[in-house]
């Protein structure tokens, strides 16, 4: 994978979109039916030749995830603690499931399945966001580290509701593995804070305005 900053920061945008999209999950019945398939579809995106090919080839579905980056590590005084935190425990599993040669050959056989699958299902079908958060359970979660999700309780103890958000972490990860590939690491945070506001800013820049 292409190692660049620019590659940083759509990966990075995309891991902040699919921990948003986990907020908005734990908290709201109303969804954007659109941006939850995209970054659900990223998962059986293995063998993209561009990094944008993963989040559907335009830079202009991850708008949000560049905003996230700017507020998140720009100058602006409030932040979100809670997406933070969400961030730090995803790289955290990353490394977990990077030095676990058997669970990562077992999510590689997964999402191959996964591929096949999606040909013939959507991937905001029910089986499917089980057959996702399943993924995550098996291959990830299990490697210990858990990431405590905060909401509304009456959502959380649902079913459907766990399916997508673990679904949507398992998204998250591939979106870490993707940031880690293009060299990307938590002294990032810090010693390029500023370079990767201001990447973002400049993706942001490039797209076309949104209508209102």
């Amino acid at each position: 994978m292409q190692y660049s900053l620019s590659t940083q920061i759509i990966a990075l945008a995309a891991l902040c979109q699919a921990l948003r999209l986990v907020q908005q999950v734990a908290r709201s019945s109303e969804l954007d039916k659109e941006a939850l398939s995209l970054i659900l579809q990223s998962v059986a995106v293995i063998d993209a030749e561009r990094p944008l090919q993963i989040y559907g080839d335009d830079a202009a579905n991850l708008r949000e995830g560049f905003k996230l980056i700017v507020d998140q590590l720009g100058d602006k005084p409030q932040k979100d603690v809670e997406l933070t935190r969400y961030i730090v425990g995803v790289l955290a599993l990353e490394r977990r499931l990077a030095k676990t040669p058997a669970n990562l050959a077992r999510l590689g056989d997964k999402l191959q399945h996964l591929q096949r699958q999606l040909q013939h299902f959507s991937v905001l079908d029910d089986n499917m966001l089980a057959n996702l958060a399943d993924i995550y359970s098996d291959c990830i979660s299990s490697l210990g580290g858990r990431i405590q999700i905060y909401g509304q309780p009456e959502l959380l103890k649902q079913p459907a509701v766990q399916h997508k958000v673990r679904a949507l972490l398992l998204s998250a990860v591939r979106a870490a593995v993707l940031w880690r590939q293009a060299g990307g690491s938590r002294l990032n945070f810090i010693f390029k804070r500023r370079k990767l506001v201001e990447q973002a800013r400049q993706m942001l820049a490039q797209l076309p305005s949104s209508s209102l």
